[in-house]
């Protein structure tokens, strides 16, 4: 488990495209106790992931400790849970194909390529049929 914190750590200072040195600094802890840390040496205290987690909000006790949830959260969180609804929809959507005929008598067989679902709040899902 030790190990699985101190990946989480790394990825939190890889996220924050900043040096060891630089985020041992930002969190107010030393360089040598970063640099153990890292290697193995020592574990992270309760001081350090309390400093770590005060200092960047954005990374949550749960995810730190445990590796529940997600790092970094998604900034998009509301455009990713359209597109997973859209997914959903188009999937359980059944669209027969259009048949009309043409003034001339002529049938024609006309598949959908495009469906636009506009919504009364001004917004709209555009949904792409899939190729096989």
């Amino acid at each position: 488990m030790n190990k699985e914190i101190i990946s989480r750590i790394e990825r939190v200072i890889e996220h924050l495209e900043l040096s060891v040195s630089a985020f041992a600094d930002s969190i107010g802890v030393q360089r040598s106790s970063m640099s153990h840390l890292l290697n193995g040496r020592n574990k992270p205290s309760l001081d350090f992931v309390l400093k770590l987690v005060d200092t960047y909000p954005e990374v949550k006790l749960d995810w730190l400790l445990k590796g529940k949830g997600n790092f970094p959260e998604t900034d998009n969180i509301e455009e990713e849970l359209v597109a997973n609804k859209a997914d959903l929809e188009i999937e359980n959507l059944k669209i027969e194909p259009i048949r009309r005929e043409s003034v001339t008598g002529q049938k024609h067989n006309k598949e959908p390529y495009k469906i636009v679902m506009f919504y009364s709040d001004g917004t709209f899902d555009t949904f792409n049929a899939k190729k096989d």
